[in-house]
């Protein structure tokens, strides 16, 4: 059994149960077998997030030029989330192993700091691209969740251009500083809902690139 967070009591009793750090599953309630969302966690192994922000920008390029739409956020950990809307009509199986030729074609750009890698020990000094939450039953930590680590960072949505922004960290962004935040700029994901495309012809298009 998994809770439906769909109103601010239900936050409240998760809240009360301990859950400080709320994840979501990919998919809804009542298409749990087709995600309408697919997610890069971009997991650094070293402290550079200059790899890391120039990692999301190359998955955003990729992801543009087969015709998908992407977002991004801060984890309020170590790394970044590239999250791309989707149709709900293709099984979880499909879709990670989209995701998985997608982090090919990102790291095969710059084998040096990234890989697709899983184990650690194979890693050495690169960027992670993880695409394993793109499987049934697994979840990603939800926007604007709140790290149970010091100084109660926040997993935050960005726009595109913030990359660029002096200072940014993927814990930079606080439970102190996000509710203005938001109150001032708005949701950045706010249409993201509305923005799902089918993966059939990006599939065809990737397969190109993959060659």
């Amino acid at each position: 059994m998994h809770p439906t967070a769909d109103r601010r009591d239900a936050l409240r009793w998760l809240a009360n149960q301990n859950c400080v750090t709320v994840h979501a599953w990919l998919s809804r309630r009542g298409r749990l077998r087709t995600p309408d969302r697919v997610v890069f966690d971009l997991d650094p192994t070293v402290e550079d997030f200059a790899v890391v922000k120039a990692t999301a920008r190359t998955v955003a390029d990729v992801l543009d030029e087969i015709g998908l739409v992407s977002y991004v956020q801060t984890t309020g950990s170590r790394g970044l989330h590239v999250v791309v809307p989707i149709k709900p009509n293709t099984d979880f199986d499909a879709v990670r192993q989209f995701a998985r030729d997608v982090a090919d074609v990102v790291a095969a750009d710059d084998p040096a700091h990234r890989t697709v890698e899983a184990r650690k020990a194979k890693r050495g000094d690169r960027l992670y691209l993880d695409v394993m939450r793109n499987a049934y039953g697994q979840t990603a930590v939800a926007p604007y969740a709140v790290r149970a680590r010091r100084g109660a960072p926040v997993a935050t949505p960005l726009e595109w251009d913030e990359l660029g922004r002096r200072g940014l960290r993927a814990d930079c962004f606080t439970i102190r500083d996000v509710p203005q935040r938001v109150a001032e700029r708005g949701d950045p994901w706010s249409d993201m809902s509305r923005r799902g495309r089918s993966l059939t012809r990006p599939t065809q298009r990737l397969a190109k690139l993959h060659a």
